[in-house]
């Protein structure tokens, strides 16, 4: 643009320096986060970027919510509500509620009542991990992980088409429940779905941050104490939060919420309830006696039932009774029977009996009475059941249980807000978060000493590392003293005595792991004149509720030598009075060696994660095949379609309207019959060559659309600029604040930018409509950008 205006070298480096200053302020590339609240029946997905708040992703069918399964098919996958479709009709190849085994071994209860639950399935014990995985067919196998990492790859998918940009960062919810196992399970599947995981953040702690955040306001210095109780499909948690303002080094006085206690029963929620539906269900179909055959030996037909019983959980929280009807149950036999709010109680009667259960926990582990709670939340799903209610209410005696929270989407929110606040792509309000750890961790190590009697025993010692409920993030050292040469330690959890029988069975191996120390003799050798400060052990409980052992050291101090002294210094020493000076000493610090040996659950292997990419990237062709077939038969209808519009036959030649004709009326008879069954490649090749042949003549219809607007903001700015010129001609000259110069060249570009619209717009006029335009677009925006830039240069300066 400097170069056509022609202007002096100052008056170029000016409107150069305007130039860059526009462009400063022009959007950079964004980045957006998102977050999963990862339940075991749903899960929902939040997404933030630079413009867009906190909002929840919708899925492909534009639902809020979508479920937690994934179909395996030969040649495909098919997630959500897709793959439930499948389930009904093939639940053998849909896997579901994966949750519950993540980070098990083969003989854990709960891979037991999972089987009980899917019977469809074939579970095999991983001998080297000790865990499970599912058997799909000869060739392939997949553990829970890598399924679960392929529904956290599609929700991934999800965020990205919603935010319409490619996203890396996320925060995933876990239950409170999970320990060290089951944490680490869900980051191998993110990793398997190539998330970088910003932090797993407890789901009640979530839930928690997204209530605070919106009343932030209403957080002072005076303590409040809030109890949300969360009741999913899977497990439910009683957590007790205590919100207030805290003052901080780093930003002053900010809102805190710290989890005080929690309250946990694994296996009570909703789809046990659901469970039970169907098998009354099946029971009544049974009754019936319309079939010979047991209906609950029927692997598709209880699949029905499975599906008929959720939707009548839902409807019962509502109604006191209900129909529950299928249409070819088995057999072709239709299936009708009515259910009454009080039947559906009566099957639950014991699971309703638990609900109080983790309120006592809760309460017992922050050392309160419910007289100390303010408020109690209603969280997820199943907190609708009205019985559920009703025994919650009674048991903390209350006048009524709060329910001013989004039950479904709080975890997800509040997540996402975490994301923003961790992502380095946004600044959002300080909230602190103090989160807690449930299950307490030791350190235990043997080593020999002497009694009195000079004889030498082994004794066993243990030390808390965190403590039941202790906040993390956190970083501990343990030091270890008398040892001289190489040793071992094990890291196990501590006193699990608040779990129940039950719990403790579930909760598998109260051992995470064997530390070897290497290296430490020789290091003490090398620095054998210097005193020993023990051996010391960093842990890290990082953001993720995940143990670290980051590093061992082994610490000395050796004195240092005195300085040699002059004769003048020595006699200056003689003639005062001397006190002693403490010796200097200097640190001495050595990394050892650290062999760890899992002793809970072993992490996957990384061997079939080919096998995966190749399922994604088989996914990723399927559908980008989808994608181009679609437009190549968009294109060809709605092409042959405008050849008819009076806009479109007014820039055509007979004979170039005849030979997109021809070829459109080509290709659709090649779809019809070849084209479906096409490559990717060639569908490419297709499309491509019918956009070419008629790029000329959509380029005249939209030039020919865009003139009246491009001609209509030349001339704005023309008048305006024009306005302005001569509103400053008539400044005084001795107030005058523009050089003669810069009137002169805003002058000569007005009247340049005039004559070229106006020879341009007459040599349009002599050519046809059907002839390649002189007014194009791209050709408006540098004349109008340069009078714009002349105004506001000289504005500025």
């Amino acid at each position: 643009f400097v170069s056509f205006l022609q202007v002096t070298m100052r008056e170029r480096l000016s409107l150069w320096a305007v130039f860059c200053l526009l462009v400063a302020f022009l959007p950079s590339q964004t980045v957006a986060v998102m977050s999963v609240d990862l339940g075991s029946e749903w899960m929902k997905i939040a997404i933030v970027k630079p413009g867009v708040p906190m909002e929840i992703a919708l899925n492909k069918e534009s639902r809020r919510k979508t479920p937690v399964a994934v179909c395996l098919k030969e040649n495909e996958r098919l997630f959500g509500d897709g793959a439930l479709g499948v389930a009904v009709k093939n639940p053998k190849v849909v896997y579901r509620f994966l949750q519950s085994i993540l980070g098990k071994t083969a003989d854990n209860p709960q891979v037991a009542q999972y089987q009980k639950h899917f019977p469809e399935h074939q579970m095999q014990r991983d001998e080297k991990r000790g865990t499970v995985f599912f058997k799909f067919s000869e060739e392939l196998q997949y553990t829970p992980e890598e399924l679960l990492g392929m529904i956290l790859n599609y929700s991934r998918g999800l965020a990205q088409d919603f935010a319409e940009q490619l996203i890396k960062d996320a925060v995933i919810t876990v239950p409170a429940c999970f320990n060290q196992a089951e944490r680490r399970a869900v980051l191998q599947a993110a990793h398997i779905a190539g998330l970088k995981v910003l932090q797993l953040i407890n789901d009640n702690t979530a839930v928690a941050l997204n209530y605070g955040v919106f009343r932030r306001k209403d957080i002072n210095s005076t303590a409040q104490n809030i109890m949300f109780y969360d009741m999913g499909s899977g497990s439910t948690t009683a957590t007790i939060v205590t919100y207030q303002t805290v003052k901080t080094k780093e930003s002053g006085t900010q809102p805190q919420l710290q989890i005080r206690g929690v309250g946990f029963d694994r296996t009570l929620g909703g789809f046990e309830m659901e469970l039970r539906l169907r098998d009354h269900l099946a029971k009544l179909f049974n009754e019936k006696k319309k079939s010979k055959k047991d209906v609950r030996e029927n692997l598709r037909a209880m699949a029905k039932l499975l599906k008929e019983a959720q939707r009548l959980k839902t409807v019962l929280s509502a109604n006191a009774e209900h129909m529950a009807q299928i249409e070819g149950l088995m057999d072709d036999i239709d299936f009708k029977a009515k259910v009454t709010r009080s039947e559906f109680e009566a099957l639950c009667e014991d699971l309703f009996d638990r609900v109080p259960g983790p309120v006592k926990e809760a309460l017992a582990d922050a050392e309160m009475s419910m007289d100390e709670i303010d408020q109690v939340i209603l969280v997820g799903g199943s907190t609708r059941v009205p019985r559920v209610q009703d025994v919650l209410l009674k048991a903390v005696g209350k006048e009524e249980l709060s329910k001013n929270i989004n039950a479904d989407e709080a975890a997800a929110m509040g997540a996402v807000y975490q994301a923003a606040a961790l992502s380095k792509a946004f600044k959002v309000k300080p909230f602190l978060v103090r989160d807690a750890a449930v299950f307490p961790i030791q350190v235990e190590f043997s080593r020999e000493t002497e009694e009195e009697d000079g004889v030498k025993t082994m004794k066993h010692n243990k030390r808390i590392l965190f403590q039941r409920m202790a906040p993390y993030p956190q970083r501990k050292v343990i030091t270890f003293n008398r040892y001289m040469d190489d040793f071992v330690f094990y890291i196990n959890y501590g006193d699990l005595g608040f779990l129940s029988e039950q719990d403790l069975k579930v909760f598998g191996s109260q051992n995470l792991t064997t530390v070897k120390l290497s290296g430490v003799g020789s290091s003490f050798k090398k620095h054998s004149d210097a005193e020993s400060k023990g051996i010391k052990a960093h842990f890290n409980m990082d953001e993720s509720g995940v143990l670290i052992l980051d590093r061992v050291k082994t610490d000395a101090e050796k004195a240092e030598k005195p300085e040699e002294k002059s004769d003048g210094d020595k006699a200056e020493e003689k003639e005062e009075d001397k006190k002693p000076k403490p010796q200097k000493k200097s640190k001495i610090s050595e990394d050892i060696t650290v062999g760890l040996e899992v002793n809970d659950v072993l992490d996957p292997s990384t061997e079939d994660m080919e096998v995966l990419q190749d399922l994604t990237d088989r996914d990723l062709e399927k559908q980008e095949r989808e994608k181009i077939l679609n437009s190549l038969e968009a294109f060809i209808f709605e092409t042959q379609d405008k050849l008819y519009q009076d806009e479109y036959l007014a820039v055509v030649t007979e004979e170039e309207k005849e030979q997109i004709t021809g070829k459109l009326s080509e290709a659709s008879n090649w779809m019809d019959e070849e084209g479906y069954a096409a490559g990717t490649k060639e569908l490419k090749e297709k499309l491509s060559e019918l956009k070419k042949l008629c790029k000329a003549m959509f380029f005249r219809v939209e030039e020919r659309k865009k003139w009246p607007d491009s001609l209509a903001a030349l001339d704005s700015i023309l008048n305006h600029s024009t306005i302005f010129l001569k509103s400053v001609r008539l400044i005084p000259e001795s107030d005058q604040i523009f050089t003669e110069v810069e009137l002169k060249t805003l002058e000569r570009v007005i009247n340049e930018t005039m004559t070229w619209k106006n020879e341009t717009v007459a040599e349009q006029d002599k050519l046809s409509p059907t002839e390649k335009p002189k007014m194009q677009r791209r050709l408006f925006l540098p004349r109008a950008m340069m009078v714009r830039l002349i105004i506001l240069f000289s504005q500025i300066h």
